[in-house]
């Protein structure tokens, strides 16, 4: 039996049944990674040692007849943003090659109350800076389906630790995307919740009105089950909501709602790939089947989406990233001749070419001059496309859009065209912009690569996205 390919559930009801132990669940998981990672590159750090401790003590509760919760003892990885105490947090980035994490995130904190345990750090676009992973300092993280492939990025890492069986959920992060298409090319389950929904106190940030932690799994139910736990207001994180956050299994398990009206923004289908349309349409015929009414919709301010998502998060990015001089912690330049010669050599250092391409973007659209032409233009762009939705979900409950507009491409295929990778975001960055909550659903193969789809509810909605993910998942499987 190989554990390290069994969903939640499974792990839990074998562990209560004493059928296996969480040492040989971890030990799977570790094997996989030593049998594996050395070509995926999924990881940038592996704690086998606090992982197997941990599950020792899950162990030894089971053993003198104790209850476990539905998490304890299930490995899990985390993207190299999120602060894990004691483990490394590279961001992928050199200038943080040697910082390690004095505190838990908020979201780590509460998996390790709920008893998951942490195998490693997955590698990551530089602060999220690319949909590839090949901006990362620390080498490209390949695809487990094809490993001429990249697994798509920001979160390249976490995704492929996942599909591979390297653990059995993982940690993402989203500001444009960085959650869904990954999981959209490697054919996992993605989930970016509502922008407020999970705290993000203890990730490193790239934009603070965008960014957004989510599960990375291999079933909606994996997903529901993580959201339960991660989710809810913070103390420590203002932006987080105060609603209260329901058990989104238990959702899932509730009689059924009556069927949904699904929207088609047209804006999201005009010269789409055939044979991306193809496995879109016959997802949609699943749909049709379950009782789902499917009627076209408009978005009209689509077309700025892109312009306007990396004027704003250039922006934000070139102010969260000042704090990164060479002063408090990271890369520090040796022997600098005054603060100016610190700043400029740990920074020149430190940051690699797409994480310096964005600072300037980001500086330019703040500066004096441009700053009404370009950020705060963008910003009144960015309430029309919330205005777009909120239209449309008085229409709709629910919107599909594929998540890419083509499946995982060649390493090194678009490295050197920055302008090229940023339209790899286009079917992303909208809900973004709008914070709504939207989950990759896998719906297909373009040969052999997978290609997902996006379900999006409206905002803090997350049990409609989650319930109409499962009901594609149960036909479609």
């Amino acid at each position: 039996m190989s554990l390290n390919l069994l969903s939640i559930e499974e792990l839990h009801d074998g562990l209560a049944a004493k059928k296996f132990s969480c040492r040989e669940i971890i030990e799977d998981c570790l094997k996989c990674i030593k049998e594996k990672d050395g070509e995926i590159h999924a990881f940038l750090s592996v704690y086998p040692e606090m992982a197997l401790k941990c599950a020792d003590e899950v162990d030894s509760k089971i053993k003198a007849g104790e209850m476990i919760g539905l998490l304890e003892g299930i490995p899990f990885s985390v993207k190299d943003v999120i602060l894990v105490e004691d483990m490394s947090a590279t961001a992928g980035s050199k200038i943080l090659e040697f910082f390690v994490a004095p505190y838990d995130a908020t979201v780590i904190k509460r998996l390790k109350e709920a008893g998951a345990i942490v195998i490693g750090k997955t590698n990551c676009d530089a602060y999220g800076f690319g949909s590839s992973t090949e901006n990362s300092d620390f080498g490209v993280t390949k695809n487990p389906h094809d490993l001429t492939k990249v697994a798509g990025g920001s979160s390249g890492g976490a995704a492929a630790s996942v599909v591979s069986g390297m653990c059995t959920f993982a940690l993402g992060e989203d500001t444009g995307g960085s959650i869904r298409q990954p999981a959209s090319f490697c054919g996992i389950y993605g989930f970016k919740v509502s922008y407020g929904r999970v705290s993000r106190y203890g990730s490193i940030a790239y934009a603070s009105s965008f960014d957004s932690i989510g599960p990375m799994a291999r079933s909606t139910r994996d997903i529901a089950i993580v959201l339960s736990v991660i989710a809810g207001n913070d103390s420590l994180d203002a932006t987080t909501v105060p609603d209260l956050v329901p058990d989104y299994l238990v959702e899932l398990e509730t009689k059924k709602d009556k069927p949904k009206k699904i929207g088609l923004p047209k804006e999201y289908f005009n010269g789409l790939d055939t044979k991306t349309t193809a496995i879109i349409d016959s997802a949609l015929e699943v749909f049709r089947r379950k009782g789902y009414e499917v009627v076209e919709i408009s978005l009209p301010h689509t077309k700025y989406a892109i312009a306007c998502y990396y004027l704003l998060v250039t922006s934000e990015a070139s102010s969260n990233l000042a704090r990164l001089d060479g002063v408090r912690f990271g890369y520090r330049a040796p022997d600098p001749t005054n603060l100016e010669d610190l700043y400029k050599r740990s920074r020149t250092y430190g940051f690699g070419p797409e994480v310096k391409r964005r600072i300037i973007l980001g500086t330019f659209s703040l500066s004096s001059g441009y700053f009404d032409a370009y950020y705060k233009r963008a910003q009144k762009v960015r309430t029309l496309i919330r205005e777009d939705f909120k239209k449309a979900f008085e229409e709709v409950d629910l919107i599909i859009t594929p998540t890419s507009p083509f499946p995982a491409f060649s390493v090194g295929e678009k490295v050197d065209d920055p302008l090229t990778m940023y339209l790899a975001d286009i079917f992303t960055v909208g809900f973004s912009l709008a914070g709504l909550p939207t989950i990759n659903v896998p719906c297909g193969l373009i040969g052999h690569l997978p290609v997902g789809m996006q379900i999006t509810a409206s905002y803090l909605n997350e049990t409609s996205a989650l319930k109409a993910s499962l009901d594609f998942e149960q036909s479609h499987t």
